[in-house]
């Protein structure tokens, strides 16, 4: 690992809590703004971290489950909805003008890639932002925790579900790209 990745990964998780130990003492852990601030920084901090290590992602984890068989759980759970969202929002046209996708093998792999990346963040900051959200409902009770437990199912909760939707569809069309 060259050094400049190496200082970086050091870097990046010290830093990280630092800001949001600064985000705690002006804001407090209560409420929408100490929420969206966490969630964020978290996002920042450990989407640069998963970056820059680059993991092979072969943890069975990633693999699809037999519960997910063509996505029948998740579209029951609002996946679709969750789309539709992220498009009326402008996710995920700001997603694809930054990462487009082209008619190639290459780009379809590196996509299903991107797919295992993304889930493990999102999957280590809904985490995190659990141990917040029972630090601050032990502490506050639950309405003040609240805001911690919403934004953590739509900013990461989802994204995982979406991440998981959507890894097989991607795998089914490398496999129909290279009987072709």
């Amino acid at each position: 690992m060259k050094l400049t990745k190496l200082l970086l990964l050091i870097f990046i998780l010290p830093i990280t809590f630092i800001v949001i130990y600064i985000v705690v003492r002006f804001i407090g852990v209560q409420g929408f703004l100490f929420a969206f601030n966490l969630n964020f920084i978290l996002m920042t901090g450990v989407g640069g971290f998963i970056q820059i290590l680059k993991g092979k992602n072969t943890s069975n984890y990633f693999n699809h489950k037999p519960l997910e068989q063509k996505g029948k759980i998740y579209k029951f759970i609002g996946i679709n909805f969750f789309r539709k969202l992220l498009v009326w929002i402008g996710w995920e046209k700001l997603n694809k003008k930054s990462n487009p996708i082209e008619k190639n093998i290459k780009s379809l792999k590196h996509l299903h890639y991107q797919t295992k990346q993304s889930e493990l963040a999102h999957l280590i900051i809904l985490i995190i932002v659990l141990f917040f959200n029972f630090l601050v409902a032990f502490k506050f009770g639950i309405l003040k925790s609240l805001w911690l437990l919403v934004l953590n199912i739509l900013l990461n909760f989802y994204p995982i579900l979406l991440q998981r939707y959507n890894r097989p569809r991607i795998e089914r069309i490398i496999n129909l790209s290279k009987q072709r």
